[in-house]
């Protein structure tokens, strides 16, 4: 279902805008690997699965869930929830599973659609999985409104690897996790993150 549904709205996307990817030596071929974006529309993570070339598992707010029928066709799409209020056990071993397993993790560091950078929502989720994971982060910005015939750009940064720190107390956690929302926007001052 994930492909052939993959197929159609690639179709779909390219007649409905002018898609530019920039950035694509930036993904990496194999590697345990997190995908890191802002969020501005429901869009998103459709948008991204469709020119991204392996299956993104992403991670969802639960409430999207509260219809089954619904709740049920997302997990088909290896969507799963998780609980934006607190920190969801459940949700960030599922998460470290995927990644176990080879499969990228879809994740939107902001918890929720935002219309510009606000690194005061952001939890330390991101940062954690991808320290307790080994996996690297592939920072990816989304740019455009999804408006029919204008421009839908994804811009992938360099990865962040995370793997070489060492013990990280949860506070820091919070700290990478907003550094790699930096890097996700552009910012040329991350003080968090390792070079």
């Amino acid at each position: 279902m994930y492909r052939f549904l993959k197929i159609i709205l690639y179709v779909v996307f390219k007649l409905l805008y002018r898609v530019e990817i920039v950035g694509i030596e930036n993904i990496p071929k194999e590697n345990n690997l997190i995908v890191a974006g802002n969020h501005k529309s429901n869009l998103d993570p459709v948008f991204v699965s469709v020119f991204f070339k392996r299956h993104i598992y992403w991670m969802a707010k639960k409430e999207l869930f509260n219809n089954k029928l619904f709740g049920a066709f997302l997990k088909k799409l290896g969507a799963f929830p998780v609980a934006r209020e607190e920190v969801d056990i459940k949700a960030i071993k599922t998460s470290l599973r995927h990644i176990k397993n080879g499969q990228v993790l879809g994740i939107f560091p902001e918890g929720t659609r935002v219309k510009k950078k606000n690194l005061d929502i952001i939890k330390q989720g991101t940062a954690l999985i991808a320290h307790k994971s080994k996996a690297l982060i592939l920072p990816l910005y989304i740019e455009g409104n999804y408006i029919p015939f204008k421009k839908m750009k994804l811009i992938y940064r360099k990865p962040v690897d995370l793997s070489s720190l060492g013990k990280i107390k949860n506070e820091e956690y919070e700290l990478i996790s907003k550094d790699i929302m930096r890097r996700v926007y552009g910012d040329k001052e991350i003080g968090n993150l390792p070079s």
